[in-house]
């Protein structure tokens, strides 16, 4: 099979996520600013898509090289092979982005790039006029940061995030991939309770129920790349037999998620129904301030409201007071909380064992954790 250059995009701070779920996979990487990239043949590409929770997409690296000028981005372009991807009917739409560069101008990089790949595939092809773009689609992009370009193939289609189990969800839902990451960066494993006390549409727990049981998170969902020839139905499925065969069904789980409106539980219990795991995760309406538990060593990630609107502030705050009430006697509980409110630490009484700056969407925010005394069985 063909090795490819393949890079995972990632939020800004998730790279080292991301990079540990592809080693995870058994492939070597580098790690840049919101990108992993690594080399795989066509079974990688699907691998990576089927199993990487936190990464946004994958992508195929086709070309990366100086431009300074519209000439030389076309003939640049042009010069790549562009047939060893990209059949004669293919659709190929351009997208484009330009950052600190001489060639700003993204709507002329996106048409200069289309013609020269136009170019190239009827010059392979032995076609003249016009392509006829009626088969299968690959969504391409011109990337260009500092003069240098990128040409990349999305392998994906829908955002990685897109597990194909949501079914409903409130204002602001968590991505599903941030959820998983949250999960990631604890001290949880399967055999420890875990509570979400702001499930809102269920998105955390039922990340965790997916890891608990080692479910791949894109075994419910298509990619783009299924469409193409050169990725064939034989090899995709492979990889869904590999993903079922590495589940753990089996796997006891005691998981969690509350929430203070009613409509939200409902909506999460559905979208735990959805993705297979409607026996596994318990949803129930409840105040953050109600909670107690008998049970030891379990652990709570919460994204919470952040108060960022105005006027909300002052009654966040005081949830804040009153959850950090709430878990002062679980001694043996690890706690992680996701807020863009500074003053978390002074409202919640405790500072933090641990604070990692991650990005909700465009929002700033800081994952709060407190380590819990590990009582021995």
């Amino acid at each position: 099979m063909k090795k490819y250059s393949l890079v995972a995009t990632a939020a800004m701070g998730l790279e080292a996520i991301v990079a540990k779920e592809v080693r995870d996979l058994g492939y070597e990487c580098t790690v840049d600013n919101g990108k992993v990239h690594f080399k795989g043949d066509e079974k990688a590409i699907a691998r990576s898509n089927m199993w990487l929770r936190t990464a946004d997409r994958v992508k195929i690296v086709v070309g990366e090289f100086k431009a300074t000028t519209f000439d030389e981005l076309f003939e640049k372009t042009k010069a790549l092979n562009w047939h060893d991807y990209l059949p004669v009917n293919s659709q190929f739409p351009v997208a484009g982005k330009s950052v600190k560069s001489k060639l700003f101008s993204v709507s002329d990089c996106q048409a200069i790039v289309k013609k020269a790949i136009v170019q190239s595939l009827s010059t392979h092809y032995k076609k003249t006029g016009w392509l006829e773009e009626n088969g299968p689609l690959f969504k391409l992009e011109v990337s260009i940061l500092k003069d240098v370009a990128t040409l990349t193939i999305d392998t994906s289609g829908h955002g990685l995030h897109r597990r194909g189990y949501r079914t409903g969800q409130g204002e602001a839902p968590i991505k599903e991939t941030l959820a998983a990451a949250l999960i990631q960066l604890t001290n949880w494993t399967p055999d420890r309770p875990f509570v979400d006390p702001f499930c809102g549409s269920g998105t955390i727990p039922i990340e965790a129920a997916l890891i608990g049981q080692n479910i791949a998170p894109g075994f419910n969902r298509e990619f783009l790349s299924e469409e193409w020839d050169w990725m064939s139905a034989k090899l995709w499925d492979e990889v869904r037999m590999e993903a079922e065969d590495l589940a753990n069904y089996d796997q006891p789980l005691d998981i969690t998620g509350t929430d203070i409106d009613h409509k939200m539980v409902k909506i999460a219990e559905e979208n735990a129904f959805e993705a297979g795991l409607g026996d596994l995760v318990q949803f129930k309406q409840m105040q953050v301030r109600d909670f107690t538990t008998p049970k030891e060593n379990g652990v709570i990630v919460g994204n919470p409201p952040y108060g960022e609107r105005l006027g909300d502030k002052p009654s966040v705050q005081r949830m804040y007071r009153e959850m950090g009430q709430a878990f002062e006697p679980l001694e043996t509980w690890s706690i992680y909380m996701l807020t863009s409110d500074e003053e978390f630490e002074e409202q919640y009484g405790k500072k933090a064992t641990k604070k990692r700056k991650l990005f909700n969407g465009f929002i700033k925010t800081d994952y709060y954790q407190y380590w819990g005394r590990r009582k021995r069985d």
